[in-house]
């Protein structure tokens, strides 16, 4: 087929289930029928042959040749579907040398928990950052609070679950809640988290939130509580968007948030109930 002029789409590899050379060979046949220099978009899909292995040797192969990437902005390092590995079987790695290797990176999103590691670190140009898990190491979620981020715009946690290695808490995350290093933020989403409540409370009061346009407190397991707690703190009304969904609010709170931020677009759809036990879910774990 006639392939695209490589800067106009994003280009996503996928190694097909049992392919010879795996991610390898993969890598060289791109190379030899795409341009790299005007390359703007990688999306690096399933990187394994059979049995999940650590994404460390593609990445590894990848950063090698960023040399060839000079105008790469956006970079993708799991962009794969439950069709193909649940996000907390996917096996991840170190990802701090990519954001070293392409410093015009501008847009970074990682998907997957397992075995990640992300290093404190210092980009002048990246503005979007979301990783994605079913369960985030706490030294990752240290990682991003202790780095140098003076152009980030959006930055997206999903904390996933225990069970999963998302073992952070929220004196891990109390360094973003300052904005000291991120004076450009202006959407903030804590995610997808066990301890809902407890970070709803901490925002109520965070100094980062005065900044913000958008806030996401989503996927997670917020109930009357936590949004109790939200609304008695500092004001929200200069917010644009609200981002609950999936939560476990009651009507009649829902209907006091919905009252309390009359000019903002606030979403409390995928309304949840309690089970039986007792129990509450996030929306993202295995």
């Amino acid at each position: 087929m006639e392939l695209p002029e490589p800067g106009t789409v994003a280009w996503r590899l996928a190694v097909a289930y049992g392919a010879e050379g795996g991610f390898d060979a993969l890598w060289s046949a791109f190379l030899e029928a795409v341009d790299p220099a005007t390359v703007r978009g990688l999306l690096l899909g399933p990187w394994w042959i059979q049995d999940y292995t650590p994404v460390s040797e593609a990445l590894t192969r990848i950063v090698a040749d960023a040399d060839r990437f000079p105008a790469l902005e956006g970079l993708v390092i799991g962009d794969v579907s439950f069709e193909d590995c649940e996000i907390s079987w996917l096996e991840m790695s170190d990802v701090t040398p990519a954001l070293a290797a392409f410093p015009r990176l501008t847009d970074l999103v990682v998907r997957g928990g397992n075995g990640l590691r992300l290093e404190p670190f210092r980009h002048e140009r990246l503005t979007h950052l979301r990783i994605e898990t079913g369960g985030l190491p706490a030294e990752v979620v240290r990682g991003v609070a202790a780095s140098e981020l003076p152009a980030l715009e959006n930055l997206e946690l999903w904390f996933g679950v225990d069970e999963y290695g998302g073992d952070a808490t929220i004196d891990d995350i109390a360094p973003l809640l300052t904005g000291t290093r991120l004076p450009a933020l202006r959407h903030l989403g804590l995610q997808n988290s066990e301890f809902q409540d407890e970070i709803a409370a901490a925002v109520a009061h965070a100094p980062v939130v005065a900044q913000l346009s958008t806030l996401s407190l989503s996927m997670g397991v917020l109930s009357d509580e936590g949004a109790a707690a939200l609304l008695d703190g500092q004001p929200l009304t200069h917010l644009k968007r609200l981002d609950l969904h999936h939560h476990y609010l009651t009507e009649a709170m829902q209907e006091r948030v919905r009252e309390a931020l009359p000019g903002v677009d606030v979403d409390l759809s995928d309304a949840e109930e309690e089970d039986e036990d007792e129990w509450r879910y996030v929306e993202v774990s295995e």
